[in-house]
């Protein structure tokens, strides 16, 4: 395929956004290349600035599980556009949509929008740290939950250590709160209450991770990791930017059979635009200003037009839940189809799915956590990626990403991805 313009437009954004992109991922740095552009999108399929047309495997990074443009999300926005954009006063709409998700989601009671999931997941440890009077939160190697301070957190030189900062700007002082875990590794986590005892607010975890690969908790650990946050008086975080609303109606939490206090979302909770939001417990929520001391604002939040979408998205899922069972069973077969080809080229892979989340590993070992995920062979992931995109399938330009599948695409669209892959090796 041609991708001449993008290229073209690549190189004039880079002289006016640093890097030419506005989130890093989307440059490319990982697989090499100039990124694509996209004009306009519909159903499964992207269109880019040079006209080829692409299956889709992101899905905005999550968003849009029912497909771009889908036409209720779309008229809702509209009809709302027309009223105003924004007024920065209460609006019915955001009761409506806070109504509903405490309806679709286990174990919350109240819910506050904000404007993206770092957000979300900045004001939820906020929340945790005054409700709990504690400042040390422990957080797992590999999981992403926003670009705030506390999270850009790399390992120190331990398993009991304080963590270090790994971007510059991130204060030590800072990073001295956030303690570093493995994922799937238990004991790594009660070494680190045990040297910290009486001192951790609250446990943060994405509950199936996407920032890895899609990585899957064992039983075992994440029925654990409830069992030693209520033993231990810790505040256990789900951030569910990513799963929430997109492995059921009510998230991990009512996929993996397991409460947490606090939980965040993003991604499908906006429907295609800017939203995010925590939610937690009555005695929890109740510490959030203006009820209670612990603060947090926000002009844009609960704007209108994202309501709008938020809104008519959930409405779509809450009333057909076997979306979900469509989306996990053409993401089995994605699997079962790459499987076959991969296993046919004596190729080192692992594939991990769980519901409509999916990666790809070029490795012989299991992936389980970040430091498996990262034995990865990058160099064919790379050949992966760009045999792929030339065949038309747009995946994540990066081997540290989940797929997200969305059930506009067609069996037929799972077929031309699968037919791809025997082209590329």
């Amino acid at each position: 395929m041609i991708y001449k313009r993008s290229s073209a437009l690549f190189n004039e954004a880079k002289q006016y956004i640093p890097g030419g992109v506005n989130s890093p991922v989307r440059a490319f740095k990982a697989v090499g290349g100039d990124p694509v552009f996209v004009k306009e999108a519909k159903g499964a399929y992207l269109y880019d600035e040079d006209g080829n047309e692409l299956i889709d495997y992101i899905a905005s990074w999550g968003p849009l599980i029912l497909g771009h443009a889908y036409e209720p999300v779309l008229n809702a926005i509209i009809d709302k556009a027309k009223k105003g954009t924004s007024f920065g006063m209460p609006t019915e709409i955001e009761t409506d949509l806070a109504k509903l998700a405490v309806s679709m989601v286990p174990n919350i009671d109240k819910i506050r929008f904000v404007n993206s999931g770092t957000e979300a997941c900045m004001s939820a440890v906020r929340l945790a740290r005054g409700y709990s009077g504690k400042d040390k939160i422990i957080k797992f190697a590999g999981c992403y939950h926003g670009h705030s301070d506390s999270f850009l957190i790399q390992a120190g030189s331990g398993a009991v250590t304080f963590g270090s900062p790994n971007s510059p700007g991130v204060t030590q002082g800072t990073a001295k709160d956030t303690l570093l875990a493995n994922y799937n590794d238990l004991e790594s986590v009660k070494a680190l209450t045990t040297a910290n005892k009486g001192e951790i607010a609250a446990i943060i975890i994405e509950p199936v991770a996407g920032n890895m690969g899609c990585i899957i908790p064992t039983e075992e650990f994440i029925t654990g990791l409830r069992e030693l946050c209520t033993k231990e008086g810790i505040l256990l975080i789900f951030d569910e930017v990513m799963t929430g609303f997109r492995l059921g109606t009510g998230g991990a939490q009512e996929a993996l059979g397991i409460d947490a206090d606090i939980v965040t979302f993003g991604k499908v909770i906006g429907g295609g635009l800017p939203v995010g939001a925590f939610a937690a417990r009555n005695e929890i929520m109740s510490y959030l200003a203006p009820e209670g001391p612990v603060y947090q604002a926000g002009t844009l939040s609960g704007n209108p037009l994202a309501m709008s979408a938020g809104l008519a998205m959930l409405t779509e899922l809450n009333s057909r839940p076997e979306v979900f069972e469509s989306l996990a069973d053409k993401t089995e077969h994605l699997h079962e189809g790459f499987d076959n080809v991969l296993r046919t080229k004596g190729i080192p892979y692992q594939i991990n799915r769980y519901g409509s989340m999916i990666s790809v590993h070029f490795t012989d070992a299991p992936v389980v956590d970040f430091a498996s995920s990262a034995k990865g062979n990058n160099e064919t992931f790379k050949t992966y990626f760009h045999g792929m995109l030339n065949q038309g399938i747009y995946l994540p330009p990066s081997a540290f990403e989940s797929y997200f599948l969305n059930d506009a695409l067609s069996y037929g669209d799972l077929d031309k991805t699968i037919d791809a892959l025997k082209k590329v090796f």
